[in-house]
């Protein structure tokens, strides 16, 4: 049977890269994807990474080939962005506390989203969590995420991150608990030396961050932790873990053998690659 995939994107800018590459595997390898974003609204690519002379600061040197560039910007302009699916619809919201009726409100609560979940993640194979800086603003802490990581993690089933996508693992927990799914895991992601000092911005605001509000190195090793442990492999040009059931990418170019690997996790069965 055709494997079916369900492709994460942030609504305030994701990398071109960081979505081209997962979806040229899979599409290399036959599979169906499928997008949705947190309220269902089209995502857009950040502008630096359709523009093969940006030049990313940290690195001092453009990150986005002239080839790349096309490929992403062919991507982000066809209708298969168009009309994702929405995750406010899809998975209910977890009440406040102060609600007024709470116990009721829970109960209710728990009644929809164990279907909801179970829906999703059975519809998918896998889940993929796009990177680039829009994830930062709403996919990172987003709670209806979380739970779908989490029916994922439950189902067996391999889980994607790439970037700053990558913090919706650490963030994604069991509420009685408290425990990150990626505790006692081997992961990369945006390592120190790669974060910006200005310039951090997003799609449809106008709004410059600065420097990320944080540095996903240290969220990730102390979420790993004791046992498991940030791999920055920095100075290195590719940076991929795979711990199932995840595949953590590092940054731009970790997307293709990233998406690569993730085909032979389904396909061959790997449970290991990178340390």
């Amino acid at each position: 049977m055709t494997k079916r995939m369900l492709v994460v994107l942030s609504e305030f800018g994701y990398w071109g890269e960081e979505l081209v590459g997962p979806v040229e595997a899979f599409d290399a390898a036959g599979y169906r994807v499928t997008f949705i974003t947190p309220n269902g609204r089209r995502p857009q690519a950040l502008p630096p990474s359709l523009d093969a002379g940006y030049v990313d600061p940290p690195l001092g040197r453009s990150v986005t080939t002239p080839d790349m560039a096309r490929r992403a910007r062919e991507l982000d302009a066809s209708p298969r962005l168009d009309n994702p699916l929405s995750l406010a619809d899809l998975v209910p919201e977890r009440p406040y506390y102060s609600a007024v009726n709470h116990l009721r409100e829970v109960e209710e609560y728990n009644r929809r989203l164990d279907g909801a979940v179970a829906d999703l993640v059975g519809s998918f194979d896998a889940l993929t969590i796009v990177g680039g800086s829009g994830p930062i603003v709403d996919l990172a802490n987003n709670e209806r995420l979380h739970e779908l990581v989490l029916g994922f993690v439950a189902a067996d089933k391999p889980i994607l991150a790439e970037c700053y996508g990558v913090a919706v693992l650490a963030f994604a927990r069991d509420l009685e608990s408290r425990t990150s799914i990626i505790q006692n895991k081997h992961v990369t992601g945006h390592p120190k030396e790669y974060d910006y000092k200005d310039g951090t911005g997003f799609v449809g605001v106008e709004f410059n961050m600065g420097p990320p509000p944080y540095p996903l190195e240290y969220i990730l090793r102390d979420a790993t932790g004791p046992v498991g442990r940030f791999h920055g492999n920095v100075g290195r040009e590719t940076s991929v873990i795979v711990d199932y059931p995840f595949v953590t990418a590092r940054s731009t170019p970790d997307s293709t053998p990233a998406g690569e690997l993730l085909v032979q996790v389904l396909e061959n069965g790997l449970r290991r690659f990178g340390w």
